[in-house]
């Protein structure tokens, strides 16, 4: 009758079940295991980094700092639509700009052979998964994910001469549309919708970096970054050292973005990818002592 002393909850395995071991000790392998980590991207991009994560067993804060909201006065997009025989190229930037153009082609009774004889160049694999599901096979995709290596390959094709529709959101950044013009393009850059901060899962946020059981943050753009410490900063920077926060940055110009608010990045993939910021998130959890 002697009491052990078992922290709740335990499980407790009696008898011949010690051969199976090694089918019980794939939990005990997953590299994330007890980790909570913030996934902060826009809701319709975020299940498969979210899903990634909780495969490798960490607990995931969906966290989408960003909400899309639809446009007050859609007369621009409309007339672009109505006049895609004019472009040569139609560039699409994100998933989002994908979805809210699909949505303004079908809104005028349109497809995507709308698009025949229109070259289409998507940014990122999310990006070009989304156009591949309108069924458009994307004529360009990049193979780094900055708008700056972006213009670089376009430009490698012959702007020179050439008119192009760039959907996307109402604040992104300038740079593509000005290295194409100065290649020589003529760009119509058209907002195809807006995006604004998102507070939803704010307060849980705030209770777990106060009490130190929050590992990681997850961030897949700038605006993310920009929304999520419009929320939170002051708190994290009030927080003591041993319990800070690590922050995974899916690029340099996200990267950037952390620095401009004081922060530094401690996780940061080779390729501007989700799967290889799972896999450096991963990497950085499994050194000894992370």
């Amino acid at each position: 009758g002697v009491r052990q002393g078992f922290t709740n909850p335990s499980v407790i395995i009696v008898g011949k079940v010690v051969t199976l071991r090694d089918r019980l000790n794939w939990f005990e392998q997953k590299p994330l295991l007890g980790r909570s980590v913030v996934v902060t991207r826009a809701r319709e991009q975020a299940s498969g980094l979210a899903a990634q994560l909780a495969d490798l067993g960490a607990e995931v804060i969906q966290f989408p700092t960003i909400d899309l909201k639809p446009l007050e006065d859609y007369s621009s997009v409309d007339a672009a639509v109505r006049n895609l025989g004019a472009y040569d190229w139609l560039i699409f930037t994100s998933a989002n700009g994908v979805k809210c153009f699909g949505e303004r082609l079908e809104a005028q009774g349109l497809d995507a052979r709308a698009l025949y004889g229109l070259q289409v160049a998507a940014i990122g694999p999310a990006t070009a998964q989304a156009v591949r599901t309108h069924g458009i096979a994307p004529d360009f995709v990049p193979e780094a994910y900055i708008a700056e290596s972006v213009a670089e390959g376009l430009i490698g094709l012959g702007m020179d001469g050439k008119k192009v529709l760039l959907p996307r959101a109402r604040e992104a950044r300038e740079v593509l549309p000005e290295e194409l013009r100065k290649a020589g393009a003529v760009v119509d850059v058209i907002s195809a919708y807006e995006t604004v901060p998102a507070a939803h899962k704010r307060d849980e946020v705030l209770e777990r970096i106060n009490a130190g059981t929050l590992n990681c943050v997850t961030f897949g753009s700038s605006s993310t970054v920009e929304n999520f410490l419009s929320l939170i900063a002051d708190t994290i920077r009030n927080q003591p050292e041993e319990k800070r926060v690590k922050f995974a940055s899916i690029g340099p110009v996200t990267t950037k973005t952390l620095a401009k608010y004081g922060f530094a990045c401690d996780i940061q993939p080779e390729d501007f990818t989700i799967p290889a910021l799972v896999k450096a998130l991963t990497a950085h959890y499994e050194k000894q002592g992370a």
